[in-house]
């Protein structure tokens, strides 16, 4: 299952209460039609064997899964202050810094950081490419929402900004879109290039652990370990500087230089 419990235009403004969750349905719509169409056919399979009782008992077990990821995805998407960044008030951020937003087609964070830090230099790039980012929950996402005023597009390959002048860059639930991991650690090693030897990436994600795997069953596998995260970061030439949770299943990695070139 794509996870891209994605907020409406902006994050700065009032959420509506079950926005997140409802996001996830009909971004991801052709999986629970699927499954909605696939339990259906299960009950009246079974009803027609064991009886109504039964039948309906199987089913209401089997859908359990999906209930128990909604019901976790509003927890998290709709009801804890993920939104809220509160993370950016760590960092330092000073009038004149250059701050990076890159997303992976939906922008969930400019809004919010432009108005936090107005007397920043803001840059908003989308890498997002239909022939190599196939999920079919970004397209309609895209066509959902508009991008962010400015927002250029970009490859994975080349960041078009000259080397060390980013203080922050900011990957929000972005990066793992990059399923590749050959392409995944060229493009950190593109951030690298472009960050200050003093300047911090920060990375939002769900990692592919316990807790999302209690959450989501086989959706975790769309995301990337802690381990693999660390490697990345490690060949790309940084290291971790802090990580935050923001409930049991989003990480914050907050990483900076480690002081050579990879």
């Amino acid at each position: 299952i794509l996870l891209e419990k994605r907020n409406q235009r902006t994050m700065a403004g009032i959420r509506k209460p079950y926005l997140g969750v409802w996001n996830i349905i009909r971004f991801n719509r052709h999986f629970y039609i699927f499954y909605f169409l696939v339990v259906i056919l299960l009950f009246v399979t079974l009803r027609l064997l064991w009886g109504g009782s039964l039948a309906a008992w199987i089913c209401i077990l089997i859908s359990l899964p999906v209930a128990i990821s909604l019901l976790i995805s509003h927890w998290v998407y709709d009801r804890s202050d993920l939104y809220q960044l509160f993370w950016l008030d760590t960092l330092g951020i000073k009038p004149g810094d250059t701050l990076v937003n890159i997303n992976a087609g939906f922008d969930e964070s400019s809004e919010t950081i432009a108005q936090k830090y107005p007397e920043a230099r803001m840059e908003v790039f989308d890498f997002y490419n239909e022939t190599r980012h196939t999920e079919p929950s970004i397209r309609r996402a895209r066509r959902a929402y508009p991008p962010y005023p400015g927002t250029r597009i970009i490859s994975t390959s080349k960041i078009p900004l000259d080397d060390h002048v980013a203080d922050f860059v900011f990957l929000i639930l972005s990066a793992h879109e990059i399923r590749k991991e050959q392409e995944r650690l060229e493009f950190f090693r593109e951030v690298r290039r472009v960050t200050k030897p003093m300047g911090r990436v920060v990375v939002v994600e769900q990692p592919r652990d316990g807790a999302n795997f209690l959450a989501y069953t086989i959706g975790a596998f769309h995301f990337f370990s802690k381990k693999n995260w660390m490697i990345v970061f490690r060949e790309a030439g940084f290291k971790i500087e802090k990580v935050i949770k923001t409930t049991p299943f989003i990480s914050t990695f907050i990483v900076k230089c480690n002081g050579t070139t990879p």
